[in-house]
């Protein structure tokens, strides 16, 4: 299996920069949000990250915090992101470094049309047989 790079750089070259140096590999969007500084909601999901590390919170961390954006440290950690309804459960991949954590948690579902309801026309009450 092929090892996992980022922009040229591995997992562990990826753990051990700091949050400046990490963010210039980003594109302009999530570097801009990094380098701002994290909000104090952003801040507190950090403290519950660093308690999983320490083997501290053996729980998925469930979260409300959707524009987070997913740090090499958050790798291997399992995460619930509310969608607005419920929340979502999800594993975090070397992959989906540098995404939002609300990218992996939708809040629309797909829309699944029933029968016409009472009021429909007679033309829209047919519906064929398969």
């Amino acid at each position: 299996m092929k090892e996992f790079t980022y922009r040229g750089k591995t997992l562990e070259e990826l753990k051990q920069m700091s949050i400046k140096e990490f963010a210039q590999l980003l594109p302009a969007r999530q570097r801009r949000s990094l380098l701002r500084g994290f909000t104090p909601e952003q801040k507190k999901l950090l403290r519950k990250v660093e308690l999983a590390l320490q083997g501290k919170y053996d729980k998925p961390i469930r979260t409300h915090e959707r524009d987070m954006i997913i740090l090499p440290s958050f790798v291997g950690l399992k995460f619930a992101v509310h969608n607005g309804k419920d929340f979502v459960v999800f594993e975090v991949k070397p992959e989906m470094i540098g995404h939002y954590l609300g990218e992996f948690s939708p809040t629309r579902k797909r829309v699944q049309h029933g029968a016409p309801g009472v009021g429909a026309s007679r033309s829209s009450k047919f519906v064929p047989i398969k």
